[in-house]
């Protein structure tokens, strides 16, 4: 029973936390609407995430989030006594996806990041030449 209660929390919490967004979509997307209905467009949002930083912000974040989970499942190995090494077992995947998807987007920006400052040097020094 107490599996079943710890199961069913963090369910809802994941419920609560995906039914914020989902709220938070649809309400963007009733204002959209509405500004067209107008004849208005809806103003872009410059965060200054046009350099690609919002992958890394958001791949800092999530790999927070599945490092905290896998460190927070990590000890039902050990309570179970499951036999399986160092207490890992399937469970632990639920920290390992998210933090191995973050860790994906910081690795994307980290390559494309490159790419992008080569390309500004490449410029600067052409025009150097041409001057």
């Amino acid at each position: 029973m107490e599996i079943f209660i710890i199961c069913a929390g963090g369910i809802t919490f994941f419920l609560i936390v995906f039914g914020f967004f989902a709220f938070m979509r649809f309400l963007s997307y009733k204002e959209t609407l509405a500004l067209a209905e107008k004849g208005l467009v809806k103003p872009q949002q410059s965060n200054g995430n046009g350099n690609g930083k919002g992958s890394l912000i958001w791949g800092i974040l999530i790999t927070a989030v599945g490092l905290a989970l896998t460190i927070g499942m990590w000890p039902l190995g050990f309570i179970g006594n499951t036999g399986f090494p160092l207490g890992f077992g399937p469970w632990m995947i639920v920290g390992m996806i998210p933090m191995f998807f973050g860790l994906a987007l910081i690795l994307i920006y980290v390559l494309t990041h490159e790419r992008g400052a080569k390309k500004n040097d490449e410029k600067t020094t052409s025009e150097r030449v041409d001057e």
